[in-house]
């Protein structure tokens, strides 16, 4: 009787071998559901991978944006709120000078209306050195860590104690530049001696530069505004280069001392600065470069113009000094001119405010979409993947029953 082999592997094989396929394919997508991401590696959708990494490095930079232009909006509103109150004080000093030029007070109601004027004063400066909610000084430029304005005390004349006879101011003018959008920066001026300046300012030089040429290739600083001098430029090259710079600066060449005369164009102290070369040195506009700006003017220039400051120090003493033509005529212009300027300051910051609240909008109407992109690309549809797995677990489950039904005979059953 002929025999044969009835034992073969090969239906084992084919179930071993489906059956792990489908243990690899409920493997992915119960890590897929818990992971709730489609793409556990690149080889998954190299396509959706390169968007996906895209996407959301922009939106790590769109949530950045959003919290820069909410910390610019925070300041803003702090020093909004700061040179407001400064503004409302000046307009209560304004009333005292007009109550003190109209000749009818005694120097006793003078000296009175002196003592509520230095009290505002007092005020004034403690407003302009207020720091903002991350401890940073709001107008001291980019010197954040600086008091804005240092205090001098003097005696002054009719007083009985010594008074506050100079403000000077510490910081600098540099801009911050704050990104709120790609390569979009909003530029911030928290200059104190821009906010809280009375006047133009106007500098004058006494010497004679008609006949003076720039004797090497240099580079000043004209409020923040680097203009190159080149050798052999004589004073009207000098002028033309700073009028044409874009600084808030007008220069012109006086016609009876052949000097040259600086005069800003809106009111704010002058910054002056040789950043190469020694050319205003030479002209006599600064000291040497160990003085730094504002108060490094040389000592043949003359100028006017000051802060706020300046202005309620000269009612002061001038109520001091019964001086009613004083108050009336040079210092009740100054007062006026610093509560213009102050008027302007303020609406910028609140203009600034509203564009920085523009932006966190803009930067969170952007977030949603770049999420909603993100979700798109990398997200695991739940409902689709729940409902596969189902689908493999009846797959699977067939795939044991049969195995089952097909290892349920034995050699018993072969044998005749």
């Amino acid at each position: 009787m002929a025999t044969g082999r009835i034992s073969s592997q090969m239906n084992n094989a084919d179930t071993q071998y489906y059956l792990r396929k489908q243990e690899i394919r409920q493997n992915k997508m119960n890590n897929q559901v818990g992971s709730q991401s489609r793409i556990g590696s690149l080889r998954d959708d190299p396509i959706a991978v390169g968007h996906l990494v895209r996407y959301q490095s922009y939106l790590s930079r769109v949530n950045q944006f959003e919290k820069n232009a909410k910390t610019l909006a925070d300041n803003f509103k702090v020093s909004e709120g700061y040179i407001n109150s400064n503004l409302q004080i000046m307009q209560r000093v304004r009333e005292l000078a007009v109550s003190g030029a109209n000749g009818t007070n005694s120097k006793e109601d003078l000296k009175n209306m002196a003592t509520e004027v230095n009290e505002l004063l007092k005020e004034m400066i403690q407003n302009a050195n207020a720091v903002g909610p991350e401890g940073n000084s709001l107008f001291a430029g980019t010197r954040s860590k600086t008091q804005a304005f240092d205090v001098l005390l003097g005696n002054v004349p009719g007083a009985n104690e010594p008074l506050i006879k100079e403000v000077k101011y510490q910081g600098n003018i540099a801009l911050n530049s704050v990104e709120v959008d790609e390569n979009q920066y909003m530029k911030v001026d928290n200059s104190g001696n821009r906010i809280f300046w009375a006047e133009p300012q106007r500098v004058m030089g006494k010497r004679d530069l008609s006949g003076w040429t720039s004797k090497a290739d240099s580079v000043i600083n004209v409020d923040g505004v680097e203009i190159r001098v080149n050798r052999g430029d004589n004073v009207y090259s000098l002028v033309a280069k700073i009028n044409d710079s874009g600084a808030a600066v007008k220069a012109r060449i006086d016609p009876i001392t052949n000097g040259l005369d600086l005069e800003t164009t809106d009111s704010h102290q002058l910054w002056l600065e040789d950043k190469s070369g020694t050319v205003l040195e030479d002209i006599g506009f600064i000291k040497d470069k160990s003085q730094l700006p504002p108060y490094n003017l040389g000592t043949n220039v003359v100028y006017s113009g000051g802060s706020v400051f300046d202005t309620v120090i000269a009612l002061r003493d001038a109520m001091y000094a019964a001086d009613q033509d004083a108050i009336g005529s040079r210092v009740l212009g100054s007062i006026d001119e610093g509560i213009s300027n102050m008027t302007t300051r303020l609406a910028k910051t609140g203009s600034d405010y509203e564009r920085a609240e523009n932006n966190i909008s803009r930067s969170q109407v952007n977030a949603l979409n770049v999420t909603a992109m993100v979700s798109r690309e990398g997200d695991v549809d739940i409902t689709k993947t729940i409902t596969d797995m189902k689908m493999l677990e009846l797959v699977n489950q067939a795939t044991l029953s049969n195995a089952g039904k097909m290892y349920s005979t034995s050699l018993l059953d072969y044998m005749r």
